[in-house]
């Protein structure tokens, strides 16, 4: 290209992701100012429901971007279509490698399976969650209100994952609610139910929708607030367990279709600098970028670019780093295992497979605890008994006894919580009053 008039539009990009074996969704792209994008990076999507912490993450990612220490390039948001906002400072040669970053992600959207059940209209969804919102705070008062989200939120990613369609088999399928989910089941329960004391396989996972159905203390109102956090968080987890394959897939299609391009020799040369600074290594953090980009690009040079798409398909980050992350990769990428010793931070380990594993062990269940439901009657008193299944990490004890008193809010009732901390069984309860522990 000979100037930056001529920079290829949105049509020509997604035409040539397409020519070069992509097939994504159609991309509407939207530059937008500096203030509207970390706006809606903050919230995720934009339109949704209003609460503090989206107000909290916004001023710190924006004040990071003040500064100089974080840009944000893009926001790309999954749906049919995708919708993909852009930094209105960027120049041209920076939204054109953007675009190419974005099909990346709006391929990997539409095709890989853990995404299959998408709601794909989720920004309409969410526009009805926050206009019910805002009338419950009419009806109830903000603060009423705001204090419930509190609670809700406090445990909003304890939802059942949604399955790939192949693994969904052995299981039940879910139940159809209508164009939100699970937001209106709990109209459809039995105006006397029967609490359930020992939840199914399929729901103990699910502390969300559990306590949607099964508390005695929820007013109609808040049942359905339960019901769109939990239909709005459904459709991000399938965010939270490919974010490494995601970035790593759009890292590598930016790279294929901006050399496609007939690209200046300036153009070349400040194309490589963005790259190199989107997958350079981070401190002491992990970069999914750099590591996501490194393992599809050894795929495509080792096994051909249809081997990548069908990795692309199946995986998540889990199984992505224990099939992928090779010997040489970990040497290439200068990864090590490190940890506290005594007073300083030192390196434990830079033996690859224990490198490899200690990923696996940090991205299973997307870094998060596992929370099962045990009892919903446990001592018949109708306290709800949850366990933490224990992956080798203890958890915060302080933020979990927090935790428990927006449990307790939400259930209505004494709340329990069995874990493991320095290798002892433990047992936090909560009865509205006062935190008490036992060590089993």
């Amino acid at each position: 290209m000979s100037s930056a008039s001529h920079y290829p539009s949105d049509d020509q990009i997604w035409d040539l992701a397409r020519q070069e074996g992509l097939d994504p969704f159609p991309v509407i792209c939207e530059a937008v100012p500096a203030t509207i994008l970390y706006e809606f990076a903050a919230y995720l999507i934009p339109g949704r429901m209003s609460h503090w912490s989206y107000g909290k993450a916004y001023h710190a990612m924006k004040t990071r971007y003040d500064y100089g220490l974080n840009k944000l390039y893009e926001m790309v948001i999954n749906a049919n279509p995708a919708y993909a906002f852009l930094l209105d400072s960027n120049s041209d040669l920076e939204n054109t490698f953007v675009r190419a970053h974005v099909m990346g992600h709006v391929d990997f959207f539409k095709h890989n399976l853990y995404f299959a059940h998408t709601q794909r209209d989720m920004l309409d969804v969410v526009a009805r969650h926050a206009d019910r919102i805002r009338q419950y705070e009419f009806e109830y008062g903000q603060d009423v209100v705001e204090r419930f989200l509190d609670a809700t939120l406090s445990i909003q990613e304890h939802v059942a994952e949604p399955l790939p369609p192949l693994m969904m088999s052995a299981r039940q399928p879910a139940p159809s609610s209508g164009a939100d989910g699970w937001t209106d089941l709990w109209q459809s329960l039995p105006s006397e139910h029967h609490r359930q004391v020992k939840p199914s396989d399929q729901d103990d996972r699910d502390v969300l929708r559990f306590i949607m159905e099964h508390s005695d203390e929820l007013e109609e109102w808040q049942r359905d607030v339960v019901a769109m956090v939990h239909d709005e968080m459904v459709y991000f987890w399938p965010q939270l367990r490919t974010k490494i394959m995601n970035e790593g897939w759009a890292s590598l299609w930016h790279v294929r279709l901006m050399r496609a391009l007939e690209l200046t020799d300036a153009d070349v040369v400040n194309f490589a600098r963005l790259h190199a600074a989107v997958t350079s290594p981070i401190p002491y953090q992990i970069n999914p970028y750099a590591i996501g980009y490194a393992i599809f690009r050894h795929i495509v040079e080792t096994r051909g670019i249809e081997a990548a798409f069908f990795v692309r398909t199946i995986d998540d980050d889990v199984s992505f780093l224990r099939n992928y992350l090779t010997e040489s990769l970990v040497e290439d990428l200068h990864l090590y295992v490190f940890g506290p010793e005594q007073d300083k931070i030192v390196v434990k380990s830079r033996h690859w497979e224990l490198v490899r594993d200690r990923l696996v062990k940090e991205f299973l269940h997307g870094g998060l605890p596992i929370i099962e439901v045990a009892d919903g009657d446990f001592h018949r008193r109708g306290e709800l008994y949850l366990i933490h299944r224990h992956e080798g990490t203890d958890l915060d004890l302080l933020y979990a006894e927090r935790t428990l008193e927006h449990v307790r809010l939400l259930w209505g009732r004494p709340v329990h919580l069995e874990t493991i901390s320095e290798n002892r069984k433990l047992i936090l309860s909560y009865d509205g009053q006062a935190h008490s522990k036992a060590v089993v």
